[in-house]
């Protein structure tokens, strides 16, 4: 599983939009309305979204590899991680278990949700091995205080009212996934709602959706162009 794992890593930020083309399978709706589905979908999304923010935002933890492989600086405990140990990979699994419900299309939900299930269980056992081999004890004792990737949610309202919240960490290291899954859920909602024959309703949702794309593309430059100028530093 672990070997898994790291090929899994290696190439993670490229499975998400090579998910998207599953779209296209054909197969029966996930509910009988396209917009409840996208809605449903959007809601997941949003929930995924926080995850990553309140996670990002009370202790960052640097785990993005290096040189494609898993690494980590130090163990970090704090702040979501002290209610799962894998607050990032639930929230991926969330945006995109909602991306897949906006389709309406239970062959798109049964085929991507398992995949990036079973992906990213792998990674966490890539990491886990890591983990082990570098901080011995200290890992196996946190591992037994903090479920693997379901949170605790005992005493979460306190570890965010005593905890700092960083907004320039966040819009510095995430603003680009801000950006990036909401696109794509405009795009398969929009799909989702001409496959299912409702061209009326499509064409007046994209008015709304179009206009809110070149909002997420303003923001997305705007913070990528504050950073290049070094207006926008991580706190």
């Amino acid at each position: 599983m672990a070997q898994i794992g790291h090929f899994c890593f290696r190439f993670r930020n490229r499975l998400f939009p090579l998910a998207l083309f599953l779209i296209f399978l054909p197969g029966p709706p996930v509910l009988d309305s396209s917009l409840a589905a996208g809605l449903l979908g959007l809601a997941l999304g949003l929930l995924g979204q926080a995850v990553r923010v309140g996670t990002i935002g009370l202790e960052y933890i640097v785990r993005g590899g290096r040189q494609q492989r898993v690494y980590a600086e130090k163990l970090v405990t704090d702040g979501v991680y002290a209610h799962t140990r894998n607050p990032m990979y639930l929230g991926n699994l969330l945006i995109v278990s909602g991306v897949c419900i906006a389709s309406n299309n239970w062959s798109c939900v049964g085929v991507a949700v398992p995949l990036f299930t079973f992906a990213y269980l792998a990674i966490i056992s890539a990491e886990e091995q890591y983990l082990l081999s570098r901080f011995g004890e200290a890992y196996r004792h946190y591992c037994r205080d903090v479920p693997r990737l379901m949170p605790r949610v005992g005493g979460l309202i306190r570890t965010f009212r005593d905890s700092e919240f960083h907004w320039r960490r966040v819009l510095t290291k995430e603003y680009g996934t801000l950006v990036g899954w909401p696109v794509r859920w405009m795009l398969v909602f929009t799909w989702s709602l001409w496959r299912d024959g409702d061209s009326q309703g499509a064409a007046a949702s994209l008015p709304a959706l179009a206009s809110i794309a070149v909002l997420l593309a303003a923001f997305y430059l705007g913070v990528r162009m504050l950073k290049k100028w070094g207006r926008l530093v991580a706190d």
